[in-house]
């Protein structure tokens, strides 16, 4: 069974969705949360699965040695980012090429980018009167929402979304699908 980690930085209800697909799913295990933010709600959020939490500042996350000892120390084959908002360091993307996923809140490659996230993105979308939104599932490269696109998913802008609005369509495509995405890439990864 593959072991996944899930680095979040904010509520976690991806990082909580995940767990619960996984909960009875031979293909993967959630292995341990690791977060930058220790007020972040997703520890709170995935305390009553017993998955073990690491909350982690700049210095440990730009270590190279003490991340890779930790992922490694507990047998990690793939990172998902799951509202991580910090840029994964160039050593850990050579660590674990292809293996480290993200998910972002529109279709990439519109509103992506450094400081592109959340409500954000959302409110750029109904500015620019943009017909249709969505999320885009891609691997991590250097840069911010530039990695390979895996999957999309859309869903139609209405004339009278607000930020909120929007972002409860594209939550709902986020929670169907990135689970079943990360599920086709443990079984690619056995095969």
């Amino acid at each position: 069974m593959k072991r996944l980690a899930i680095f979040a930085s904010g509520s976690g209800s991806n990082a909580q969705n995940i767990i619960e697909y996984f909960l009875n799913n031979s293909s993967g295990t959630i292995a341990m949360i690791l977060t930058n933010n220790p007020k972040a709600f997703v520890i709170e959020r995935v305390a009553k699965f017993n998955i073990p939490v690491r909350i982690f500042d700049h210095e440990f996350f730009n270590n190279s040695t003490a991340m890779i000892e930790l992922l490694s120390g507990n047998k990690i084959d793939l990172i998902v980012l799951a509202g991580f908002l910090w840029l994964i360091p160039k050593y850990l993307i050579k660590a674990y090429p292809k293996k480290i996923i993200n998910i972002h809140p529109a279709l990439l490659p519109k509103y992506g980018g450094k400081g592109m996230y959340g409500s954000i993105v959302h409110e750029t979308v109904i500015q620019n009167q943009e017909k249709e939104s969505g999320i885009t599932i891609h691997y991590v490269n250097e840069n911010y929402d530039e990695g390979s696109i895996i999957f999309q998913a859309r869903c139609e802008v209405k004339p009278d979304d607000t930020s909120k609005s929007l972002a409860n369509r594209v939550h709902e495509l986020e929670y169907l699908y990135y689970p079943k995405v990360i599920e086709e890439l443990l079984i690619k990864m056995d095969n």
